[in-house]
């Protein structure tokens, strides 16, 4: 039977974007014979976090939460799986440490993407209307794709502050760390806006060559503290279909404002690189004798302005609990500032067949739909304000991919949990 040709054909679901969580999208619904999907990604290849590859750095979920195991351990495409491909699943299992290197979760994405039939690289989408019920995916290279629904999984972008929007001069976003890092230590002083476990590697990372390559190393956050990660069972438990539907049912305003006091939960550092950077600065401290160490870490500061003058950035801050205004002059800019989820240009020809809520964003029905049928597009991740913790948690991400596909099927492929809490949420 000769297949159609893409334009006259007519899938069940386009994935457009092809992070972490389309990918696992795609291993999953690999086998069912009854879902024809195809996945657009505009890189050429799988590309997760590079500029963030430091020696030694890991996941903060274990092995686990990988692509499919939780909705189906028997998949061929689980970690466990890549290991023993790889021939490393007996050196994993002697390594006796749950959390895969953060490069190594790369190499298991692309060797998963390699193995699927249903994902295309370079291919960029430009446009998706909606035509005769159908959304219409039209790509730079004139392609033209038909499908009954769109699982949107396009991702976070940096988030820029406001103050630097515009700057010039070459600073830089966690995300081209790497890419760029003997471009900063060339510098006679660097300053790392922010917070979280990013900030945390590369300020360690940064510390580890001061007295090597000479610069002022400065950390600054708006964050009362260097807030840990909270890593509890019980708090884990906040990563489960039960919290969602607590969560989910609050007033959006309660959402929002626990949006915010959450942050610890999912963008707090490691306990254990929070120790290794007190020792770090104890060794370097001890080290540097009577000259003291060129190193300052600053908190409850907001960054207000921000300038480029001479080679140099101005940047200007206030102490928010001492409301005080202070200023910091560096060669190095560096924001830790995290990644901000914003609505593809390519949906503006069917913006009316998508829900916001009162802010602006996204209205995430439970089963992760943001249309007006509430079952023909979907969201994956950028759902912290209805979802919480759960949106971009790894873990998770195998659960939503079964919720989605059982909209898509309209039948449960892949079982669902519902409850695996011990603790009650609501009253």
């Amino acid at each position: 039977m000769t297949a159609l040709p893409e334009a006259r054909r007519t899938h069940d679901f386009v994935g457009i974007g092809l992070g972490p969580f389309n990918l696992g999208l795609a291993c999953l619904t690999e086998p069912i014979a009854e879902l024809d999907g195809v996945f657009l990604e505009s890189k050429p290849g799988f590309e997760w976090h590079a500029g963030m590859f430091l020696d030694g750095a890991h996941l903060q979920t274990p092995f686990l939460s990988d692509l499919v195991t939780l909705a189906d351990p028997t998949s061929p495409y689980s970690f466990l799986n890549y290991l023993k491909e790889r021939g490393r699943l007996y050196s994993f299992y002697i390594r006796e440490n749950f959390y895969p290197l953060r490069i190594e979760y790369d190499d298991y994405c692309r060797w998963a993407a390699s193995g699927l039939r249903s994902v295309r690289f370079g291919t960029t989408v430009t446009e998706v209307t909606y035509e005769d019920e159908l959304y219409v995916v039209r790509t730079a290279t004139g392609e033209t794709f038909r499908a009954r629904h769109l699982v949107l999984g396009t991702g976070t972008v940096p988030f820029v502050p406001r103050a630097c929007q515009g700057l010039g001069g070459d600073f830089l976003h966690t995300s081209q760390y790497m890419h760029r890092k003997e471009e900063l230590r060339a510098k006679r002083s660097i300053t790392i806006v922010g917070s979280g476990q990013s900030a945390a590697e590369i300020y360690h990372d940064l510390l580890s060559g001061i007295d090597v390559h000479g610069y002022r190393l400065n950390w600054v956050t708006r964050s009362p503290r260097f807030f840990p990660l909270e890593y509890t069972k019980l708090t884990l438990e906040m990563t489960s279909p039960d919290y969602i539907d607590y969560f989910r049912a609050l007033p959006e305003e309660t959402r929002y404002r626990l949006q915010k006091q959450q942050k610890g939960l999912f963008k707090g550092i490691n306990s254990e690189l929070i120790d290794a950077i007190f020792d770090l600065l104890y060794q370097k401290n001890v080290e540097s004798g009577d000259r003291p160490l060129p190193t300052r870490l600053l908190t409850n500061s907001t960054l207000r302005s921000a300038t480029y003058a001479d080679g140099a950035y101005t940047l200007g801050f206030h102490q928010d609990e001492q409301d005080k205004d202070f200023e910091i002059r560096t060669e190095g800019l560096l924001l830790a500032t995290g990644y901000h989820y914003e609505p593809p240009a390519f949906l503006a020809p069917v913006r009316d067949r998508l829900r916001f809520d009162g802010h602006g964003n996204f209205d995430v029905a439970r089963n992760y739909a943001v249309d007006v049928t509430g079952r023909g597009v979907f969201l994956q991740n950028a759902a912290v304000h209805t979802h919480s913790i759960t949106s971009p948690d790894l873990g998770m991400g195998a659960y939503r991919n079964s919720c989605i596909i059982r909209e898509l099927l309209g039948t449960e492929y892949y079982p669902v949990e519902k409850s695996v809490a011990f603790q009650e949420f609501a009253v």
